[in-house]
């Protein structure tokens, strides 16, 4: 028995080792999710942006200044791999829309949104909710600003839809401060965990 399987049994532990997860962004929200995927033991995760590393996503972005100027998927697929060297790692450096989602994460059952983009966001929600029968999307809306913790909570909207966030803020009109950001984050991975160890009921509409 590994480390992770005498701290959360060894049925867990086989349930996240089986689990694959794409990631559409690899920026505050994507970044994060990935690295406590990495750590609860998720074993396959697709990584998926087109942008590179830049001073200004230190605040709150999973990076640090020598990635400054890498592909964010090589920067933190090269974290993750420390974190967990047996991690199935998929990268592609593409910009993810309407025409490409589907059969960008073909292979995957669970899809977490994390772009910053609201029209960016719902092409890869309506197009995964219509193109691709069998996945779950876990997207999230609303984590700007400095409001209390309580507002970002976790709504579920349908049977594969999932939303994180305050449902309001927006990042047009107010910063983005890591702790928020992360609290968003770290809903999104929860609800990947939970998906994964067969704790959400998906047979409701």
């Amino acid at each position: 028995m590994d480390a992770l399987a005498s701290r959360i049994g060894a049925d867990a532990r086989e349930r996240l080792r089986a689990a694959r997860v794409g990631i559409a962004g690899l920026g505050g929200l994507g970044s994060h999710i990935a690295v406590m995927l990495a750590r609860s033991g998720v074993g396959a995760l697709h990584l998926v942006d087109f942008d590179v590393v830049d001073e200004g996503n230190l605040n709150r972005q999973h990076y640090f200044r020598e990635h400054l100027g890498r592909p964010k998927t090589d920067a933190l697929a090269e974290q993750l791999l420390r974190i967990d060297p047996r991690l199935d790692l998929a990268l592609d450096r593409v910009r993810v829309d309407a025409g490409n989602a589907a059969a960008l994460f073909s292979g995957e059952r669970i899809v977490c949104e994390a772009f910053d983009d609201p029209a960016a966001k719902a092409d890869l929600v309506n197009a995964l909710l219509a193109q691709a029968p069998g996945t779950t999307v876990v997207a999230a809306s609303g984590m700007a600003g400095a409001g209390p913790a309580a507002e970002v909570r976790t709504r579920r909207v349908g049977r594969r839809l999932y939303v994180c966030g305050d449902g309001a803020t927006d990042v047009a009109d107010e910063a983005l401060y890591a702790p928020r950001v992360v609290l968003c984050a770290a809903q999104q991975a929860l609800v990947v965990v939970r998906l994964a160890l067969g704790l959400e009921d998906q047979t409701g509409d």
